[in-house]
């Protein structure tokens, strides 16, 4: 979704000026850029009020004015306020719980994306700009690192998924390819594929749907992180 209209916030400004010029070199279009989780909230709703709502917004975790969470605050607030608005949380640190919270959020039809990606990942760009095209489209990326320390802080597992079933699943939340965890688990490919299938089918990802292994992943660790079963 090349033009996309995009916010960018991060108290660095270095970082936030390198992010913005690497968006653009893209071919997308900064609309505003901000160094305060305060000040990325006001600027949002007042491109809402004007017709302009951005596309999507990148964001870090930790900004002024408390050098808390206030960004991710600020994310939750401005996703809950506007759901058709994407949102995509880069950190410098693996935080699951933060996580959680973001892919927590009620998904209306028509709500935008959500991504919560380390920024090391930015350095990559074609991963970091395929992800962020992902999120415009209304799809869901997770970091491998971060989608890893959920699975380590979970409780539990989906009840309905067999025991080899939850293996594969956790290995596709820890983000490892069929292949690669075929190799893990010594299994042949057809039956990861197989394991796969099933998994989606429990949790009743239609084969039409956008995103599955995601999806699959965020409902994996959604009730993992609950315990609910």
């Amino acid at each position: 979704m090349t033009g996309a209209r995009l916010v960018v916030a991060d108290d660095s400004v270095l970082l936030r000026e390198g992010l913005v010029g690497l968006l653009e070199r893209q071919g997308f279009e900064v609309v505003a850029q901000e160094g305060r989780a305060d000040a990325l909230v006001q600027c949002v709703r007042e491109l809402a009020a004007g017709g302009a709502l951005p596309d999507a917004v990148i964001t870090d975790v930790r900004m002024p004015p408390g050098m808390s969470n206030d960004g991710l605050r600020a994310a939750l607030d401005l996703k809950t306020e506007f759901p058709a608005l994407g949102m995509l949380v880069v950190s410098q640190y693996v935080a699951p719980l933060y996580a959680q919270e973001l892919f927590g959020l009620p998904t209306p039809a028509g709500a935008g994306g959500a991504g919560y990606l380390l920024k090391d990942r930015v350095a990559e760009v074609a991963d970091f700009i395929r992800s962020l095209r992902l999120v415009l489209a209304g799809g869901v990326v997770i970091d491998p690192e971060v989608a890893r320390a959920m699975v380590h802080s979970s409780r539990s597992g989906l009840g309905e998924l067999s025991g080899r079933e939850l293996e594969v699943l956790e290995l596709m939340a820890r983000g490892l390819s069929n292949a690669e965890i075929a190799d893990d688990l010594v299994l042949s490919g057809a039956a990861v594929a197989k394991h796969v299938s099933n998994i989606f089918a429990k949790l009743r990802l239609a084969p039409g749907e956008e995103n599955r292994r995601v999806r699959a992943i965020l409902a994996f660790l959604a009730d993992a992180g609950g315990g609910t079963r």
